[in-house]
């Protein structure tokens, strides 16, 4: 790394001879250290060892060897604005003509500020003190130093490098051919040279012969295609010459920086080469303080898992890189962006963006635009974020559930199913009552059916549902939830009147008896609504017993027996007689809950034909089972077809008002 030039710092004269730095070889060996007494020696200038540094911009530093046009459109852009504002400065263009035949030469072209023959001597120098500056992450303030870096990424598909330049300040024309061997010349050119070469106007060429192998990203398929990629949003037009004759100017005004307006066709267009489809919504970006602006297109589909964010940023209208996963908040999986930037800083590779405050800033007012297009949604188009939701539900719920600023203004909105149907958390905490929620989806489906309507119960047995609802009082403070299950639920229903109590006591043990053989109990509550004649009840072990027997009857052998087996030894475990909080006993396949203030129900408890009432708690029996979206058991669909064929077969009807009937017997 040499040392910065002093003030007084003169130039040496440069002869029309090539000058050529010593080789490696050439250098005198390093003497040992003088003792501690003695006059330090003078510093000597830090010799380049031009092959390192290639091998190290390949292979640690530019992800491949595309990036060599990308740089020179960089070198090029620098160059034309430090003219700008000069008397007489052209506007600013730069001009591309590939190698049009195999082994052909690749010109580029700008009309910048050119170079002199002591800032040409200087750039291998110089490139040593910007290359440190970069690696430390430092700003890029060297004009020369950005050519120097630019340029040597062309070694990457070239063996050889010419440079041509003629300087804005009036100063002779000057050439620069380096090799990849190590060595350089410079020399000054005479301008009989230059006007026999057809002339060199203020600006900089470099022309370059690919290396075999390499020609295709010189080649004119090749440049457009990477002019387009890197240079489509530069300030200044960027014309490549194609085969044959005709221009083609790849750079223009960015979408992004537009007004916005989600009707522009071209905007939605870009979204969809973005995203591979159409987007769900677009969101404009603006940063001020770190002159960041954009768009942010919301994803149509909801992300694999394992898929990062890829926002394709623009720095000062040059392509910076079209997969940055840390631009956007980690929550913001939903979005893909594209922005232009002039505040960020890029790392040595200029492919990322270098952590510091500016990025972070800039991270987070990108966050606060997401979060105020949710609240838009939310207040002037509920429709659209239904859309949004249903969409990216899942993974929202998910990372409710770790990241505390995403749940802090989504949660609100997330939907929900309740006794009472879809809503969505926001309605339920305007309420200001607990909220009251059942741990699986089977329980909420028994507790549904009779929670009454100024009291719902939440369903939290969807994925995550549950979590969430047990971190609302973390993140909404106030905020009361209550866990509820089926037997809770039973414990609050009323039971019959005491004068009608003898006759629901007699039902209930018919009932039972009817049902014997499907290991069934019965209880007899009062319940809303009066048209539902009857509940099934399970609890969590019921359930697990009726999965492991309908696993049994699909099943056979060797499997077969290892559930038998379990269900035995529960069998063994428990008492002769389970009795729930109720003092009731519980079946092996559930509890039948039958609502006495249904007309079905009543007309049985009337009935004296024990015939026609088994049949009938049959029929109730599997429409509860039914209604309770539980699979039926081969032995219920045979009761229920044995059922239906006895009503037929016994034509009666049912109709008589429970008002009038007589005291039960043994009763004055």
């Amino acid at each position: 790394m040499g040392e910065e030039k002093p003030a007084d710092f003169t130039p040496p004269a440069v002869s029309d001879k090539p000058l050529r730095p010593p080789r490696l070889s050439q250098v005198p060996a390093i003497p040992e250290p003088p003792p501690a007494e003695a006059t330090p020696p003078a510093s000597r200038p830090f010799q380049v060892d031009l092959r390192g540094i290639v091998d190290l911009l390949s292979r640690s530093i530019y992800s491949g060897p595309q990036v060599y046009l990308r740089e020179l459109l960089q070198n090029g852009v620098d160059a034309i604005t430090a003219r700008e504002g000069m008397p007489g400065a052209p506007p600013g263009a730069i001009r591309i003509t590939p190698a049009h035949t195999p082994g052909g030469e690749l010109v580029f072209t700008d009309n910048g500020i050119g170079l002199t023959a002591a800032e040409v001597g200087e750039l291998l120098a110089t490139v040593g003190r910007s290359s440190k500056r970069d690696v430390l992450d430092l700003p890029r303030t060297d004009r020369l130093g950005q050519f120097g870096i630019g340029l040597l990424s062309c070694f990457m598909v070239s063996d050889d490098i010419r440079v041509l330049s003629r300087s804005a300040g009036g100063e002779p024309p000057v050439e620069w051919v380096g090799s990849a061997d190590g060595t350089f010349t410079v020399r000054e050119l005479l301008e009989s040279e230059v006007e026999a070469a057809g002339g060199l106007a203020v600006g900089t060429q470099v022309r370059l012969r690919p290396r075999a192998g390499d020609g295709e990203l010189t080649s004119p398929t090749g440049v457009l295609d990477l002019a387009s990629r890197y240079g489509a949003y530069l300030p200044v037009p960027v014309r490549v010459y194609l085969p044959g004759g005709g221009e083609q100017i790849v750079s223009g005004e960015p979408l992004f920086a537009q007004p916005f307006t989600h009707a522009s066709p071209g905007l939605m267009a870009l979204g969809r080469e973005l995203i591979g489809a159409d987007p769900l919504d677009a969101i404009p970006l603006h940063v001020p303080a770190t002159g960041t602006r954009g768009t942010a297109f919301v994803l149509p589909f909801a992300p694999s898992p394992g898929a990062r964010q890829a926002t394709r940023v623009y720095l000062r209208g040059m392509l910076l890189s079209e997969r940055t996963d840390d631009l956007l908040p980690e929550w913001a999986f939903f979005a893909r962006c594209v922005v232009d930037t002039s505040g960020l800083r890029p790392t040595a590779s200029r492919e990322s963006l270098i952590q510091d405050d500016a990025l972070e800033e800039t991270r987070a007012e990108l966050g606060a635009a997401l979060r105020r297009w949710v609240a838009t949604l939310a207040n002037r188009d509920p429709v659209r974020l239904s859309t949004f939701l249903s969409v990216h539900h899942l993974a929202l719920r998910s990372l409710v559930l770790h990241d505390d600023e995403l749940a802090g203004f989504i949660v609100p909105w997330l939907p929900i199913e309740t006794s009472n149907g879809q809503t969505t958390y926001r309605e339920l905490l305007r309420r200001g009552a607990p909220l009251r929620f059942a741990e699986t989806v089977d329980e909420f489906r028994q507790i549904a059916a009779i929670a009454r309507p100024d009291a719902p119960v939440i369903n939290g047995g969807y994925v995550y549902d549950s979590d969430i609802l047990r971190r609302l009082p973390e993140l909404i403070p106030g905020t009361v939830v209550e866990t509820v299950t089926i037997t809770d639920e039973l414990a609050s229903l009323d039971v019959p009147p005491l004068a009608e109590r003898p006759w629901a006591q007699r039902l209930q043990a018919r009932a039972e008896a009817a049902l014997k053989d499907l290991d069934c109990t019965v209880l007899v509550r009062s319940f809303a609504p009066d048209t539902l004649p009857a509940l099934h009840i399970a609890d969590a072990g019921v359930l697990r017993r009726l999965q492991r027997q309908r696993a049994k009857e699909a099943g056979s052998g060797m499997w077969a027996s290892i559930l038998q087996r379990i269900d035995d030894a529960q069998d063994s475990q428990k008492s002769q007689n389970q009795l729930d909080s109720e003092g009731e006993n519980v079946g092996a396949a559930g509890q039948l809950c039958l609502n006495w203030r249904n007309r079905l129900v009543r007309a049985l408890a009337e009935s004296d034909d024990e015939l026609l009432l088994a049949r009938t708690v049959r029929v109730v029996h599997v429409q509860a089972l039914l209604a309770a979206h539980r699979p039926l058991r081969a032995v219920e669909r045979a009761s229920l077809t044995d059922a239906l064929t006895d009503i037929v077969h016994l034509s009666a009807g049912l109709g008589a008002d429970l008002g009038d009937m007589p005291d039960a017997p043994g009763e004055n």
